[in-house]
């Protein structure tokens, strides 16, 4: 076997005009482990306070890792003032308080058997109408109805969704579609088997963080009804009296950021294309918003492997590119609100500051931990077309490469890449090594034990020269990566690059 050093002067980079230049020689090499650990120990530090969306900690962690591209002469994107992409979240905190009577029958209670989704202190008697899903005008839904000054009944969803992100999205619509037609509340009927009841009732009874559609705060009262067994089917085949007072959810528009600098490439015709380069840096908070037990020693969710270690993975690959400027131009992003939903790259890629079809690959860094640090695990590395430069570029610093770990959690769609990916971009996840989910894991997964001093700062110094390695191997491809033939991201590829 070769040692580490010996595969650092074996493993060749043509950079520059073709000019053959050792490993040990790129500024990847010479990245510093001391100043590594620096930047983990403060993204992930308890005043930071687990760096949450919408919360002071987290507007910390976008500062610095801005004041960190500013140093490295990262410029903003073209057409930006600043490294910060302004994202509005709508804050939401539970209902108080809320009773809920149809017709002659017992008040249904507030978490037992429904939930407040949305809306102001209300104090409404009102007639019912039911709309189907509540998404169109036509028979599946408002089929021509006045409903103004009433009280809309929908079922929950749609035809099509199945997720959690896709009921919320659906009731977003109809919430609005409601709003319009002068109806006073939306109740939908929660039948869905994904999640059952207990899971729905925890999740709308601790407060929320969601894209704000609008800068305007929703007005119309929401509420989800459990109807598991169909208890409820009265709402459905005849107009009912019901009542609802509540003290509603107190909503606010709070501001985050995505944070965004470049590196112009070196080549003519490809420093028009991108790769972006991702990761998230929120966590979950502290405490309660944690949603995982705590001590009052420790109550702190400081997040160094989820997502500090991609983080400081991300301003490492900013220095050693900087340094060194690959032939394609280098989009980073650092993510907030991937915790809450993926939200931060879900805002990105459909607002995006450099047009997604000059993005021609996402490699994004994201893990839950590591049990294996003789390795790096790529979620996609078979998709999408770079299998060769990752491996290449991990082997080169000692590390062998483990190819979608724990197929069973459907880990591809579950970080930030799959929002690009759904674009058509190729984006594979480059993460901590680990071949399953395990009691190492799940010791520091979302919990407060995951802080900067139980990190193995040797390996991360690896795995954060072959995250920049990998970058420039990329960026420098004659050919831009493309989808494997069949993959179901390929037609949307298609669709934004064209056929080739």
């Amino acid at each position: 076997m070769l040692k580490t050093s010996s595969l650092l002067f074996a493993s060749l980079l043509l950079v520059s005009g073709a000019v053959a230049q050792p490993v040990s020689k790129l500024p990847e090499s010479k990245l510093n482990r001391s100043e590594l650990e620096a930047q983990m120990r403060f993204l992930a530090a308890d005043e930071l306070q687990g760096r949450r969306t919408g919360e002071p900690g987290n507007m910390v962690a976008a500062r610095y890792i801005a004041e960190q591209f500013r140093a490295l002469g990262l410029k903003p994107v073209s057409g930006q003032s600043d490294y910060f992409q302004k994202i509005p979240f709508l804050k939401a905190r539970p209902a108080t308080y809320a009773s809920l009577q149809i017709g002659g029958m017992d008040s249904l209670k507030l978490g037992r058997h429904f939930v407040v989704i949305s809306g102001p202190q209300s104090d409404i008697k009102a007639e019912t109408v039911y709309i189907g899903y509540g998404l169109t005008d036509g028979a599946d839904g408002y089929n021509g109805r006045n409903v103004r000054g009433k009280l809309v009944v929908a079922q929950v969803g749609s035809p099509d969704a199945t997720t959690n992100r896709g009921l919320l999205a659906a009731s977003e619509q109809k919430r609005k579609l409601a709003a319009e037609k002068g109806a006073v509340g939306l109740v939908e009927l929660y039948t869905s088997g994904t999640y059952p009841w207990p899971i729905v009732t925890r999740s709308f009874q601790g407060e929320q963080l969601s894209l704000a559609s609008s800068t305007d705060v929703p007005t119309l009262l929401h509420i989800w009804v459990d109807n598991g067994k169909n208890q409820l089917a009265s709402l459905k085949d005849a107009s009912q009296t019901v009542s609802i007072r509540t003290s509603g959810r107190e909503q606010r528009i709070v501001e985050a950021v995505n944070v965004a600098g470049v590196i112009e490439g070196t080549d003519p015709k490809l420093k028009n294309e991108y790769v972006l380069l991702s990761a998230h840096f929120d966590h979950v908070g502290v405490g309660k918003q944690g949603g995982q037990p705590y001590t009052a020693a420790d109550s702190i969710f400081n997040g160094a492997r989820d997502n500090a270690f991609g983080t400081v993975a991300l301003l490492a690959s900013a220095k050693a590119l900087q340094a060194q400027r690959p032939k394609r131009s280098i989009l980073f992003l650092a993510l907030t609100g991937e915790e809450l939903g993926l939200l931060g790259s879900r805002y990105y890629a459909e607002h995006p500051l450099v047009p997604l079809k000059q993005t021609v690959f996402n490699l994004n860094s994201d893990g839950a931990g590591y049990n294996d640090t003789t390795i790096v695990s790529v979620i996609g590395l078979n998709r999408t077309g770079a299998k060769t430069e990752i491996e290449t570029a991990s082997k080169a610093f000692g590390l062998g490469v483990f190819a979608d770990p724990a197929p069973e959690q459907n880990l591809f769609d579950r970080s930030d890449n799959v929002n690009f990916a759904v674009k058509g971009i190729p984006a594979p996840t480059f993460s901590a090594g680990f071949k399953t989910f395990d009691a190492d894991l799940f010791k520091y997964y979302h919990q407060a034990a995951d802080n900067p001093d139980t990190i193995d700062y040797g390996y991360l110094l690896k795995f954060c020269k072959a995250f920049a390695y990998t970058a420039r191997l990329i960026a420098d491809k004659p050919t831009r990566p493309q989808w494997v033939a069949g993959d179901k991201y390929e037609a949307a590829a298609k669709a934004l690059y064209g056929t080739n």
